[in-house]
């Protein structure tokens, strides 16, 4: 073993810590999931097909065998969820975001715009899921709806998640300065370890930040309290003020430096009354 690690060159350490790092990735996007427990299955198999070989069970090494010959295809059937979302992930740097997110000006207004149309419906009860593209587009989600093309406003917001619209029940999807669609379909959390009293809106909201970068805010139709869901997480029970501040942080709209103070100190203003 000594002779091994001396041997061991820059290049090799450099090789190992790659790999290990590339492993350490897809454990966390399995951690959670159904993949996991199919992970576990596929070790099973590379164990039953060592004790196959060694063992002289001919017939079972030959159809081990023959599995292991379309592995690749099998890996992509049963993992492609996962293979979706991995490589979703590897788009998120700050980089690309920053080449394909629009104006901070632009920016600041959608997030007023949101904040103010969340606030309103939170006051209310009333239930709202609302995406904000960012890097990664969400065109095949805003298909499944219906069209809007229409400036981001409070009011229209609003009017959209009103108990009486056609459209309540779905989620609007923001591009832009632009509301792309509403009453849209999104995908469910397949993350077993998401809360059960979590409603099927916040598992939309995590299922889509899951599969995307998208930044999805939803409000409950039960309490009224406003989630963020950004990267897998929910962040729960966000105040305006902090909705605006995780949004300016998450979709990188620059704020001015008095917006920015008045922001902070409505944050810290709300720590205390918490901690009160």
């Amino acid at each position: 073993m000594w002779e091994l690690l001396r041997g061991l060159g820059g290049r090799d350490l450099l090789d190992i810590a790659i790999v290990a790092y590339v492993f350490y990735r897809i454990f966390l996007i399995f951690r959670g999931t159904v993949a996991a427990q199919m992970l576990a299955g596929l070790g099973l198999l590379m164990i039953a097909r060592f004790v196959s070989r060694e063992g002289d069970l001919h017939t079972l090494n030959f159809i081990l065998e023959n599995f292991w010959a379309l592995w690749v295809l099998a890996l992509i059937v049963l993992f492609q969820p996962e293979l979706r979302q991995a490589l979703a992930q590897a788009g998120r740097s700050r980089l690309l975001q920053r080449v394909f997110t629009e104006g901070s000006a632009e920016r600041h207004h959608v997030i007023e715009e949101v904040a103010r149309a969340v606030e309103g419906l939170a006051a209310k009860r009333i239930g709202a899921l609302i995406a904000l593209e960012r890097g990664g587009g969400l065109r095949t989600y805003a298909e499944l709806g219906v069209p809007m093309e229409a400036t981001v406003s409070a009011e229209l917001l609003a009017s959209v998640f009103q108990p009486s619209s056609p459209l309540h029940d779905g989620a609007a999807i923001i591009r832009g300065d632009r509301i792309a669609a509403a009453g849209c379909f999104l995908p469910l959390s397949r993350n077993v370890e998401v809360a059960r009293t979590l409603g099927t809106r916040h598992r939309a909201a995590l299922g889509l930040s899951e599969e995307s970068d998208a930044a999805v805010v939803v409000v409950s139709e039960e309490t009224g309290a406003v989630s963020l869901a950004v990267e897998g997480r929910m962040e729960r029970s966000l105040k305006p003020e902090q909705l605006r501040v995780r949004l300016s942080e998450v979709l990188g709209a620059r704020q001015s430096g008095g917006a920015r103070r008045s922001l902070l100190a409505g944050v810290r203003r709300l720590a205390v009354r918490s901690k009160a």
